[in-house]
């Protein structure tokens, strides 16, 4: 068995350790009498069914939708992209996206560029995480359909102008999709508030819950072509997917005992409420960041210390590799980080960090000021070592 770190600062891969109540409920669902979902009226059935809709219903008191059905189940936000992205665009339509997005944006518009022949434009972001809005105007055409953003860059840590960029978009007739996979949960997110069509979100990051987990919120206003063809335990007669939702776009058996977990994440988070959650990890960022600027050598990247951020903070150190760093945090510190590239090839060319990367902390809801404070103290080792 892995030893466990001594202190885990990887939030934004996944969140560790999960809300209370989320490995109990996970147990109950395996061991207890429950169906499947859709698959029958017997009693085992209905408590599957009554368990997704829970977590549906408390998805959407967290995200203000106001039909939970508008909520589709994931395996993940990759998957919720896809489902977006390749359900909307048509041959001929033009994107607009940034360049701090995760491959989970980039891959599937560069495949349905390749494949149908989308247009795509890249808005460029400053190293600060910063965007001329006045650029954006710029880009829009006759043909562009959709706008799509993190809302938080999984490197730098900055948080997207939504709001003015869903205005945009709509004036220009397009949609707007908005990548939560860094700010569901620890972030404030009102859809209707936003100007957001579509809103991808994963299950086991913000979230507290299980990985394997995620959804994706399509506005009533929009149909999207269903990603999965197949079963749904409803309207089995007929030959294509069903129109009502979620059944149309949840092909296939749920995953029942993840969703269930999720709901108690959920659950917890709104119990907490995402404003107190965001104002703890921002906290803890600013003590990190100012901690980690005197050290000779280092640079942060993203929004200034005081900025409004996420969790995130990514930083190099001149002449030292970061995987060597992350490793060292592990090996001698029990901290657990991440370098690389983080699946944002776009956000490096932003930060000017393609040659090798960079370190990742990410604070989440249970990080404390001593863990912070360790890290502080590893890194300065580090460099004095080197």
């Amino acid at each position: 068995m892995v030893n466990q770190p001594a202190i885990y600062l990887d939030h934004a891969a996944t969140s560790w350790p999960k809300a209370p109540g989320v490995g109990k409920v996970m147990l109950e669902m395996i061991e207890g009498q429950v169906g499947s979902s859709g698959r029958g009226n017997h009693g085992m059935a209905l408590v599957a069914a009554r368990k997704l809709f829970r977590t549906r219903s408390l998805l959407a008191k967290l995200f203000h939708i106001s039909n939970p059905n508008d909520i589709v189940f994931t395996s993940n936000t990759t998957e919720a992209l896809n489902l977006a992205i390749k359900g909307w665009l048509k041959p001929g339509d033009h994107v607009i996206a940034t360049m701090v997005e995760h491959n989970s944006v980039r891959r599937p518009l560069e495949f349905l560029r390749r494949t149908i022949g989308i247009e795509v434009d890249y808005i460029p972001v400053s190293p600060l995480g910063e965007m001329e809005m006045g650029l954006l105007r710029s880009s829009f055409r006759s043909n562009t359909a959709l706008v799509v953003c993190s809302h938080s860059s999984n490197l730098l840590g900055s948080i997207a102008p939504v709001r003015k960029m869903s205005q945009l978009a709509h004036e220009y007739g397009a949609v707007m999709l908005l990548d939560a996979a860094q700010t569901a949960g620890n972030y404030p997110i009102d859809v209707e508030e936003l100007g957001v069509d579509l809103l991808a979100f994963p299950g086991h990051k913000g979230l507290l819950g299980p990985q394997g987990t995620g959804g994706l919120y399509i506005s009533s206003k929009i149909d999207l072509v269903p990603l999965l063809h197949g079963g749904t335990g409803s309207q089995s007669e007929e030959l294509e997917q069903p129109a009502v939702r979620p059944d149309r776009y949840e092909a296939g058996t749920a995953n029942t005992v993840g969703i269930a977990g999720l709901g108690e994440g959920v659950k917890y988070i709104l119990e907490q409420g995402p404003e107190s959650i965001y104002r703890h990890e921002w906290e803890l960022t600013q003590r990190l960041m100012v901690g980690l600027s005197e050290i000779p050598g280092l640079t942060m990247l993203g929004p200034e210390i005081g900025k409004d951020r996420t969790g995130i903070v990514s930083f190099v150190i001149a002449d030292r590799d970061a995987s060597e760093v992350a490793f060292l945090l592990d090996k001698d510190y029990g901290i657990a980080v991440r370098a690389g590239y983080h699946c944002t090839p776009l956000g490096h060319m932003t930060a000017g960090t393609m040659k090798g990367g960079a370190v990742r902390a990410s604070i989440g809801y249970n990080t404390v000021v001593d863990d912070v404070d360790a890290l502080v103290l590893a890194i300065k080792r580090i460099t004095e070592s080197y």
